[in-house]
């Protein structure tokens, strides 16, 4: 796997944007063809929930990641 994607799944995270947030990724993988190349997965939580929605791609950490915020971050990353 080139990348990892992590995606915050506890209630908060989740009900707050990564629900909208994990289609944007899959869709956009999907788009890109490159779903192989990249493990996509769900945390329980990641006990920031008050920085929430929170996802990591790699070892960077994003925080308060709405989907226009998370298209600009994978559009940066899968260039």
């Amino acid at each position: 796997m080139a990348h990892q994607i992590k995606v915050c799944m506890g209630s908060s995270c989740f009900a707050r944007g990564n629900a909208k947030n994990l289609q944007l990724i899959q869709s956009f993988l999907e788009q890109k063809g490159i779903e192989a190349d990249v493990e996509l997965c769900g945390l329980r939580c990641c006990n920031r929930c008050a920085a929430g929605p929170n996802i990591t791609i790699d070892d960077t950490e994003y925080h308060h990641v709405d989907s226009g915020t998370m298209l600009d971050i994978l559009e940066k990353t899968f260039r």
